[in-house]
């Protein structure tokens, strides 16, 4: 509603929702009401024609009609920033978090070469962003075996996705295609860009990924064959400089390491960097630590604003 670089101008949806109000059609609330001047767009339809002065759309959209919907974009000669899984292991298309691998966004050139206006840009799946955000500081070690268990929270099945009997008082210990996505889409971020291609990180990522009652906030146990004294591997958190700055939606830190025991917490640290910043905790020989991050904030939408930034700032709008 109020980027200093962009302005929403246009929301569109299914032909169910074509014509009416925003915010009269989407079924949740927030704690404080949308801005008045994006509850009253009337949101269009999903064409081209419809987005024929926009120059990016976000794209949120189911996977299964993601593939089609943002190719006919990105044909048009629009830009856009995916939250969708449909794109994101091709070869062509970056799978971008701008602190760990904003040279991705080369993939953008070869797209363009291949004769398409625009381009498709992805962020990942919600729990690697925050695995692979914790992990970059710990790219200087050597590493080949990383394992991952997740305890995730219920918003990011959406807000129909888990049935509240099933829910309460209870673990889930299977989320559907969590554990393939975190095991592939890590090896392809951390990975290196060269001739135009991406070669995949040379290490291995086991995933265990589970639904627990928390609204916010996903939290990992990892474990890293990293051989280097403990308090070696905390300054690197200490003296740890992303890539890229000055993106208006970065936050201060893009990972906060805690020293006390008990931390971090989703309902206390979730929100850290307005949402942004990965925490990490109970960092201790093994080497074992613990990460956090709030799921539809740095793990979705604020995932693919950063990206639009990224773009922006690389000047490929």
């Amino acid at each position: 509603a109020d980027h200093p670089w962009f302005n929403l101008t246009t929301l569109a949806a299914s032909e169910r929702s074509a014509g009416k109000q925003y915010g009269k059609v989407v079924n949740w609330r927030l704690e404080t009401p949308f801005p008045e001047k994006i509850a009253k767009l009337k949101v269009t339809s999903i064409t081209p024609s419809a987005m024929k002065d926009v120059d990016l759309v976000f794209s949120a959209l189911p996977a299964e009609i993601a593939t089609d919907i943002e190719n006919t974009f990105a044909d048009a000669g629009i830009a856009v920033c995916s939250n969708a899984s449909s794109h994101r292991m091709e070869p062509t298309i970056p799978l971008v978090v701008p602190e760990v691998n904003p040279e991705h966004l080369g993939l953008i050139d070869v797209q363009r070469d291949a004769g398409r206006d625009g381009f498709i840009v992805t962020n990942p799946n919600c729990s690697t962003i925050m695995l692979v955000t914790a992990l970059a500081p710990l790219r200087k070690f050597a590493f080949t075996d990383i394992r991952v268990a997740t305890m995730q929270a219920i918003s990011g099945a959406g807000f129909a996705g888990v049935a509240a009997m099933a829910i309460y008082d209870n673990v889930i210990p299977y989320i559907g295609k969590e554990e393939e996505k975190m095991e592939t889409e890590t090896l392809k971020i951390m990975g290196t860009l060269k001739s135009k291609k991406v070669v995949n990180a040379a290490f291995n990522v086991s995933a265990s990924c589970h639904r627990v009652p928390v609204i916010d906030g996903h939290t990992m146990a990892v474990w890293a064959d990293i051989k280097e004294p403990v308090e070696m591997v905390k300054k690197a958190y200490i003296d740890y400089k992303p890539p890229i700055k000055g993106l208006p939606t970065q936050p201060a830190e893009s990972v906060h390491l805690f020293s006390e025991d008990d931390r971090p917490q989703p309902r206390l640290d979730r929100m850290r960097g307005h949402g942004m910043t990965v925490s990490v905790g109970r960092l201790r020989e093994g080497l074992r630590f613990v990460a956090m991050g709030h799921n539809t904030i740095r793990g979705a939408a604020g995932a693919s604003v950063l990206n639009a930034e990224l773009i922006a700032k690389k000047k490929y709008l």
